[in-house]
């Protein structure tokens, strides 16, 4: 067996114990399951090019592959004529007028979230990745990785439970410190 029969079967074994979470979580980051098959598949062929250098640690691997996947899925939406085109499996139904499963409200409003928004949601609830490792994957700092977090998971609130309004942050906080500070009068003896 020479060198490059020992890099394709090593890699095919990678591959085939990895892939269908990668295309989960590319799904979870774009929305749809043939841009996400799309979007590994584009993977694959750039880490096949690097294997050599990530073979060593199926960690490094993982966690390149994962990037490859998010700059592929940027550099999607920064096309135009992609920006108007949603592939999906089926022709959508016309007249439906029953609510979507709470599953599908959920993916649909994930994709509906801004790129990085939906890049964060995807490396830390579907990748279980920390903020760390998130930030590192994504190039950013973990200060921006907690922010939009919190932007993406208020969103989403807003989409799945739009009747519940979000408490104001102001009035809480300013309601707890009078609270707080806040002492009964003595009374006079």
């Amino acid at each position: 067996m020479t060198s490059a029969d020992i890099a394709a079967a090593s890699f095919t074994g990678w591959v085939q114990s990895r892939q269908r979470r990668l295309v989960g979580f590319a799904e979870a980051l774009c929305g749809n399951r043939p841009t996400a098959e799309d979007l590994v598949q584009n993977a694959l062929a750039k880490a096949w090019l690097r294997w050599n250098h990530l073979s060593r640690d199926d960690q490094d691997a993982d966690a390149y592959v994962r990037r490859i996947i998010v700059n592929e899925n940027n550099s999607w939406w920064r096309r135009a004529f992609r920006r108007h085109e949603r592939p999906t499996d089926e022709m959508p139904e016309r007249g439906r007028t029953d609510p979507d499963p709470p599953d599908e409200q959920l993916w649909r409003a994930v994709a509906n979230l801004p790129p990085r928004q939906r890049a964060v949601v995807a490396l830390r609830f579907i990748e279980d990745a920390d903020v760390a490792e998130t930030a590192r994957l994504l190039g950013c700092s973990e200060g921006t990785v907690k922010s939009q977090t919190s932007k993406a998971m208020a969103t989403l609130r807003l989409h799945l439970h739009p009747d519940q309004s979000p408490p104001d942050p102001a009035r809480t906080n300013h309601q707890t410190r009078t609270d707080q500070t806040r002492t009964e009068p003595e009374e006079a003896t």
